[in-house]
């Protein structure tokens, strides 16, 4: 089948499918799937305008509420995991996963589903070590601190990951697996982005939770966004025995959703051609979530996940075949994800603005009903019961928020001796959502482009690329030959009429060595980044 996978995404929904629709009138080429890895920002209304950590002036409407609110639908189905830039508060209503909008599904803070029989998983968020042993325990209204550590990744998630025995096909993070970069063309990569070359060379660019999941899992592919640039590697895993078959990856990081940006690619997978065309649980990651759903954590305080060091009783939750059968059971085999998604939120209305609409703290059906179905904890009830408690554990409360500040940031021990996960400070492509003013007041917003004056750009076609079916990238840059072939291979000749899916499209716009005309971070810019703003 026929995957599209998406860099991300910033809200341009309406640009995304209008890009896949011009490919199969052009082209006659029709994706399956679409796939989005992240800063997808599923806006609703103005309140979720507040729940996004970027600066006032970026936050702008888009088109998500069109379809949340059933004026439009996606025409193919769509998975998204979640970024650095999202509305918090509504990818928060749904920690295990769910619908968003009809067709368009969320694969919570980890998830793992399957399509046509492809075992897809992901991660959502970026990883900082200060935040990465707490619970889950933010909710809205969210401060300065909250609003940020709600889209860090935690050990949890990873712990659940990492118990996966079975293949895995497809995995979106959003952060790059740290390293990745020494399996690609890493001079073209510094060429095109050289204010990487210092975490680079220390090899400190990327997320080292990421990599242990990419080195643990050995999926076939795995797709990332987040640093806002292409790039391709392919990295050979080491074999756990004689016995076992030589696995590879093949990794992709999209550009991001703006005209003329390498944004989406098509690629081939094999597929179950029996299998139906609804999105499926996928029954180990269900019996997974029941073994370590005595794990969940709704508090702020550090802790580690088991392991076998002695001070755990247990530390292997990876589940039997025994515990899949009984959830196949359950569900009598029927895996089929329900079409319930409802509205949980006012939906933006362009002729009734409400610029002070606030956010809200809202349990939904979808995650009360999949609880319920599994006997597993609600982590929003949880967070509200602790709340009401008062037991300053999971405390939302703007009264907090001074210890927070104090506490909330502070470096607390890590497996990991670093968390430049993000973007290099010096990114240029990223400074355009966050440059000035990191920490603007939450309450202010915008709500352009409206339907009457929508977003300055059209539907360009220079913004797909068709993967070929095999990727050759070597493992250090003294092998730039083979990695010629691949940008060759890759996407820098143009599609021809007769739409072959081994052609790509050459892009246009930007200048010989790649770069798009994105202006200069300027000094003081740099100091603000660096000094106020570290998740960017």
């Amino acid at each position: 089948m026929k995957v599209a996978v998406a860099g991300c995404c910033h809200g341009a929904l309406d640009k995304m499918y209008e890009t896949l629709e011009l490919l199969q009138r052009r082209h006659n080429v029709r994706p399956d799937l679409l796939l989005c890895c992240g800063d997808f920002q599923a806006v609703r209304n103005e309140a979720d305008l507040r729940c996004m950590a970027v600066p006032a002036k970026y936050r702008h409407m888009q088109t998500f509420y069109r379809y949340y609110s059933g004026e439009k639908k996606a025409p193919v189905l769509t998975v998204f995991i979640g970024g650095n830039h999202e509305a918090s508060n509504h990818l928060q209503e749904l920690p295990y996963g769910g619908w968003v909008a009809p067709n368009i599904y969320y694969l919570g803070y980890a998830g793992v589903v399957r399509f046509r029989g492809v075992r897809i998983g992901g991660i959502s968020g970026i990883f900082k070590s200060h935040d990465y042993r707490k619970g889950h325990f933010e909710c809205p209204p969210y401060n300065q601190q909250t609003i940020r550590s709600a889209y860090h990744v935690r050990n949890i998630e990873v712990f659940k990951l990492k118990q996966l025995k079975r293949p895995i096909d497809i995995f979106m993070s959003h952060d790059w697996p740290r390293s990745i970069y020494h399996y690609g063309n890493k001079k073209q990569l510094l060429k095109m982005k050289s204010f990487f070359r210092q975490e680079v060379e220390s090899n400190t660019l990327g997320s080292p939770a990421a990599s242990e999941l990419l080195q643990h899992l050995k999926p076939t592919y795995w797709f990332s966004a987040h640093l806002h640039v292409k790039f391709a590697a392919f990295m050979q895993h080491e074999t756990d025995s004689k016995d076992e078959l030589p696995k590879a990856t093949k990794f992709l990081a999209l550009d991001k959703c703006l005209p003329h940006r390498d944004f989406l690619q098509i690629i081939d997978v094999e597929h179950d051609p029996n299998a139906g065309d609804s999105l499926e649980y996928d029954a180990e990651w269900i019996a997974v979530l029941k073994a370590t759903n005595s794990l969940v954590n709704v508090t702020q305080s550090s802790w580690n996940m088991p392991e076998e060091n002695g001070l755990h009783a247990k530390w292997d939750y990876s589940v039997t075949e025994e515990a899949i059968k009984e959830v196949l059971e359950e569900l009598n085999n029927d895996l089929k994800i329900p079409c319930n998604f409802t509205l949980t939120a006012a939906c933006y209305d362009p002729s009734k603005p409400q610029k002070n609409m606030e956010p809200v703290h809202t349990i939904n059906p979808q995650t009360t009903e999949f609880c319920a179905q599994f006997g597993l904890t609600d982590i929003n009830d949880r967070i509200q019961q602790a709340k009401e408690e008062g037991s300053g554990r999971g405390e939302c409360e703007e009264e907090e928020e001074e210890e927070m500040d104090s506490t909330g940031s502070a470096e607390e021990h890590s497996e990991y001796s670093t968390d430049n996960s993000g973007l290099s400070s010096f990114n240029p492509d990223e400074i355009m959502l966050d440059e000035e003013g990191g920490d603007e007041d939450l309450s202010t917003c915008s709500v352009d482009p409206s339907p009457d004056h929508p977003p300055e750009f059209s539907t360009s076609f220079s913004d797909i690329r068709i993967m070929p079916d095999s990727m050759a990238v070597s493992s250090d840059d003294a092998m730039d030959s083979n990695n010629e072939e691949l940008e060759k291979s890759g996407g820098s000749k143009q599609v021809e009429e007769k739409s072959s899916t081994e052609r790509s499209l050459k892009r246009i716009g930007g200048d010989e060595n790649g770069n798009s005309g994105v202006k200069k971070i300027k000094r003081r810019n740099q100091a603000i980044y660096a000094a106020e703003d570290e998740d960017k």
